[in-house]
Order: structure tokens, then C-alpha cells, then sequence
């Protein structure tokens, strides 16, 4: 019950983003599907244990988005997957979405630092300053590039102490 207590703040909250969090404008959404790779993350029950977590995105028949999160649980040896949607706020070219994963609840979705070039990392926000993911293209990402992302984070308001970096899934032998 505790669990779906908090799933039911999470998504029913509004689906913006956090005082003074911009999400980034000149978006293009078929650069930004694919898989991406959970760097670092602020804990939150619904992921807590996970390594190798991944994010994949992927068109819906509707114009929205398929999400499927997935994730290794080493203390139970199995993999975890959730699925859901997501949907833009407003204009497409703005990387702000709602995402539900429990219907008809749905919370802010906001990509507030990306790399334009090539789309290979980016940090994105949940409804408020409690959720925040680094994610990138590959499951490792060069120093220097996630210090400068965790920077960020620290200058939007988020506790970057309290960042996790999950690591990868053990691989099958």
C-alpha cells in the first residue's frame, strides 16, 4: 500500500516541472528515441536496487510515446520492467512531456539539458526537485561530461549528493 501511496503522489502530481527548471527548447523527438542508459539517478522507491537500467522510447499509433523502463534487482536476481506513455505538454519542439505508468496518472517529464549535437546524453527531470536521471547512449559516459551535468543539476536546485550511479546489470554468463 506504501508503495502505491507514493506512485499515486508521484504521477498524480502535476505534470511540469520544478520552480525554476527550464526544459529545452529546438527538441526533435525521432533524435531522441532508441535506448539511453541510466548514468546517475536521485533514489526513489519505484527503482531502488536497480543497476543496468535502461530507458527506451519508441512511437505509439496515438502520437505519443512507448516508454519501457527496465532494470536488474540483484537481490532477487531478476530483471524488473515497467511500461507507459508519454505526451507532450505543449509544442513538440519543447522537451517537456507527461508520462504515466499507471493511468490516468501522469507526472512532468522534462529533458533540461541535452546534447544537441548528437543525443547522446541528457538530464532530465521529474515533477520536482526529488526526481532527476542522467541518461546516455551508451552505459558509460566520460567523466567530464558528467561532472558538467551533475553541475547543472547542483545550479537547478537538485541535491546532488544524494545522486546514485547504478552501474551496469551483471552480464549472463
Amino acid at each position: 500500500m506504501k508503495y502505491l501511496t507514493i506512485l499515486l503522489a508521484l504521477f498524480g502530481g502535476c505534470a511540469t516541472a520544478p520552480k525554476g527548471v527550464a526544459p529545452v527548447a529546438g527538441f526533435e523527438l525521432p533524435r531522441y528515441l532508441g535506448t539511453w542508459h541510466e548514468i546517475a539517478r536521485l533514489d526513489h522507491s519505484f527503482e531502488r536496487g536497480l543497476t543496468g537500467v535502461t530507458a527506451e522510447y519508441s512511437m505509439r499509433e496515438d502520437g505519443g510515446v512507448n516508454v519501457v523502463n527496465r532494470g536488474y534487482k540483484a537481490a532477487t536476481g531478476e530483471w524488473k520492467e515497467a511500461e507507459g506513455r508519454a505526451y507532450f505538454t505543449g509544442p513538440a519542439s519543447v522537451g517537456q512531456l507527461k508520462v504515466s505508468f499507471f493511468r490516468p496518472f501522469y507526472g512532468g517529464y522534462n529533458i533540461v539539458e541535452l546534447d544537441r549535437q548528437g543525443y547522446s546524453y541528457v538530464l532530465v527531470a521529474g515533477p520536482s526537485l526529488k526526481y532527476l536521471w542522467l541518461l546516455a547512449r551508451n552505459p558509460e559516459l566520460a567523466p567530464d561530461i558528467v561532472a558538467r551535468l551533475v553541475a547543472r543539476a547542483g545550479e537547478l536546485g537538485f541535491d546532488t549528493g544524494k545522486l546514485i550511479f547504478p552501474g551496469a546489470a551483471p552480464r549472463a554468463k
